[in-house]
């Protein structure tokens, strides 16, 4: 059994993994299953207030979890797959949990052919950096904090990846949220957009 199909039952137990993306290594849970996601919380040591993400394999199912507007769907087909984090109004079946009681979700879609790997067989997952909060950010296995490793049932080692988190944007408010890959370009079609509206 190979380090994907091992993760995939992890997740399915409930349990964490390390997972490659094209920016930071990413730590994974059911995103849809409140003890797992209190779970990755506790890894990290993150703040309960402070709202996780989503990964999912594509910009389709990404519509089982969150509404988007026209504008953030138009957004999502620009730049998804991609290292970009899309704050879209989440469904009902999103714990809020995951989402700190906030009615919006981060939705990222890696483009990265080990984490697209083991999205196509489990998803959604949480979409975090595979780091105590506070640390930096992780982009190769070897660097993992030996706190995070204890927490995760299987890492999987795709090499050293891209190294800046991803940008967070607000579509509808405009706003990047926190600046990372491609923020110049967001900014260009945010601005775009705005005045074609």
């Amino acid at each position: 059994m190979d380090e994907i199909e091992q993760a995939v039952r992890a997740i399915r137990d409930g349990d964490l993994v390390v997972y490659p993306t094209e920016t930071v290594y990413g730590l994974g849970a059911d995103a849809l299953t409140p003890d797992a996601i209190g779970r990755v919380f506790e890894a990290k040591r993150r703040a309960r207030e402070k709202p996780i993400s989503l990964a999912v394999p594509d910009v389709e199912s990404a519509l089982s979890y969150v509404r988007p507007t026209e504008r953030e769907r138009k957004f999502m087909q620009e730049f998804l797959p991609g290292p970009v984090t899309v704050l879209c109004e989440k469904r009902d079946v999103v714990p809020d949990v995951l989402t700190a009681g906030k009615s919006r979700v981060g939705v990222r879609i890696p483009d990265h052919e080990g984490a697209l790997e083991l999205l196509e067989h489990v998803a959604p997952i949480t979409s975090t950096s595979a780091n105590v909060s506070g640390r930096a950010s992780v982009t190769r296995v070897s660097d993992l904090d030996s706190e995070i490793e204890d927490a995760v049932a299987v890492v999987i080692d795709g090499g050293e990846t891209g190294g800046t988190g991803s940008t967070v944007v607000n579509v509808e408010r405009s706003e990047i949220v926190r600046r990372g890959e491609l923020a110049d370009e967001i900014e260009a079609w945010l601005t775009a957009e705005t005045t074609e509206e």
